[in-house]
């Protein structure tokens, strides 16, 4: 993590004293997130972040601070006090107030806490296990991004102990709905398949990104329930996520995945011009 934080509105050391036990979200998960990449000192995406983190907020029922241009301005602040325009950016909205553990003194609805960091290298491709009945599709949470993530981080901690990069989250059916901090797409020829949301996958900015705006030339997006033996007779298997952009999937539990064909590859050169001319116009609206 960088030198400093933003703390609401204001610019802070991280080891300033601006939290509390009486926030009730900070003991509950209660709250919502999401993680944004920094390029060229330009959040990219920020609408679309924004609008997920909305729509989580009101399920959810966390008060949203602000607005969208003041969030956004006060991101940009802490970008440029941490020389950050290459970075990894995690903002948190935190709920203050409910239930019985909530302090006297909480005069804020809810908190926004935000950090940067270095983007990490992911390598080259990852090995993935599975885990079942870890998702429940039919709970009207499903894919929603919230702060309660100690479930994906046990079941991510199993997996590297066991010589796994990550881990394939099955649902109540069996059917594969996501990782634990990415979404997972198979393609077979020209066919790029991604599950649909009603198997309890999170609406990723990427993933969204690919089924609605991102185009490669002879390839069809769409999203279909898929089986482990559907990515297991695949051609190609990939996740996304914010840092990750399209990332091979090497290995399967104890299936080898071929990836010999162009798929892959060129949905991830039609993504990253799409991020150039995203950050382009952004810059260009800035000058």
């Amino acid at each position: 993590m960088h030198r400093f934080i933003l703390h609401n509105d204001e610019i802070h050391e991280p080891t300033d004293r601006l939290l509390s036990p009486g926030q009730v979200g900070l003991l509950s998960g209660w709250g919502v997130f999401s993680t944004i990449k920094v390029i060229g000192g330009v959040l990219f995406a920020f609408e679309r972040h924004w609008a997920r983190m909305s729509r989580d907020a009101a399920l959810m029922r966390v008060p949203l601070p602000g607005d969208a241009t003041r969030l956004e301005n006060n991101l940009l602040r802490l970008v440029e006090k941490n020389a950050a325009t290459l970075s990894t950016l995690r903002v948190v909205v935190v709920r203050n107030k409910g239930g019985m553990w909530e302090a006297p003194n909480q005069s804020r609805a809810s908190d926004i806490i935000a950090f940067t960091a270095d983007i990490k290298d992911w390598g080259e491709s990852v090995k993935l296990n599975y885990v079942r009945q870890a998702r429940h599709a039919a709970s009207v949470f499903a894919g929603t991004k919230i702060l309660a993530w100690a479930m994906n981080l046990t079941w991510l901690e199993e997996a590297q102990c066991q010589g796994f990069d990550e881990v394939i989250l099955l649902n109540e059916r069996d059917e594969v709905a996501e990782c634990t901090s990415a979404n997972i797409f198979a393609a077979k020829g020209n066919e790029i398949w991604t599950p649909p949301l009603a198997s309890g996958c999170l609406p990723g900015i990427t993933r969204e990104l690919l089924l609605a705006e991102v185009r490669a030339p002879g390839f069809h997006v769409a999203e279909k329930v898929l089986t482990p033996a559907d990515l297991e007779s695949a051609d190609e298997v990939f996740i996304t996520s914010t840092t990750r952009d399209l990332l091979p999937v090497s290995v399967i539990g104890q299936h080898a995945i071929p990836n010999a064909g162009p798929a892959r590859e060129a949905l991830q050169t039609a993504f990253t011009r799409y991020v150039e001319d995203y950050v382009g116009r952004v810059l260009t609206r800035q000058a």
